[in-house]
């Protein structure tokens, strides 16, 4: 729960205070386009400056030591 708890603060913080939804259509699609941030593009420096899918391709193909 807490590794949720910071994704929602970090969510809301870098992306969501930034974002100006009127609709509920236009909060759908900022809501995506945010988790696709911190799933694509957003480096982390607690998994090595990586993104989640790079960390997760590593952890499934290799290149992650134990």
């Amino acid at each position: 729960n807490a590794i949720m708890e910071k994704f929602w603060n970090d969510f809301k913080v870098e992306w969501w205070d930034k974002q100006h939804s009127y609709t509920y259509e236009e909060a759908v699609e900022a809501i995506k386009a945010g988790i696709d941030y911190f799933n694509l593009i957003r480096r982390s420096e607690t998994i090595n400056s990586h993104t989640p899918e790079e960390f997760r391709n590593m952890a499934i193909y290799g290149g992650i030591s134990a």
